[in-house]
């Protein structure tokens, strides 16, 4: 049976980047959180208007239904998403109990860096400090992979395929 991984973190720590090379690398499918946000959260983010819980929570509802649909037909899947909460991770993991996590952390300037230089985004740098500040970083229980984002991309899928084999 293939794997499902959900590679997580902040904006900017490169989830779309590393995720649809991971799933390339892989061979399997790929859906990116973004794409699937409601019109109002991205009319939301692109204000600069931090998400709350109730904003998340058909997004990761959609997420969580195509997990359970890869998983229920045996097929991988890399979602990139940015699951700050455990509590989001929770609903993610209760549509597949074997979904991997990778998070992608780094030094806050080169975050905002990045940010600051993507085009055509509708979440704004300004949004980092609020999702910093959400951010809950996976606990050793939730037996995630934390990578930092100083790296290449390449050099960050090439980490997650290695364990992904052992």
């Amino acid at each position: 049976m293939s794997q499902r991984v959900c590679v997580m973190g902040v904006a900017g720590a490169g989830k779309t980047v590393v995720g649809s090379l991971l799933a390339r690398a892989l061979g399997v499918a790929y859906l990116d959180g973004d794409d699937v946000h409601p019109e109002e959260n991205k009319r939301r983010m692109a204000q600069g208007i931090p998400l709350d819980d109730d904003d998340r929570r058909g997004w990761l509802a959609t997420i969580a239904a195509r997990l359970a649909a890869a998983r229920q037909t045996g097929t991988g899947l890399v979602v990139s998403c940015s699951a700050l909460k455990r509590a989001y991770r929770d609903v993610l993991r209760s549509a597949d109990a074997d979904l991997r996590f990778v998070h992608l952390t780094g030094d806050r300037a080169l975050i905002a860096q990045r940010l600051s230089q993507r085009v055509g985004h509708y979440m704004p740098a300004s949004l980092l400090e609020s999702q910093l500040a959400t951010l809950e970083p996976p606990a050793p229980d939730e037996r995630a992979w934390t990578l930092d984002v100083a790296g290449s991309p390449e050099s960050l899928v090439q980490q997650i395929v290695t364990r992904l084999a052992t």
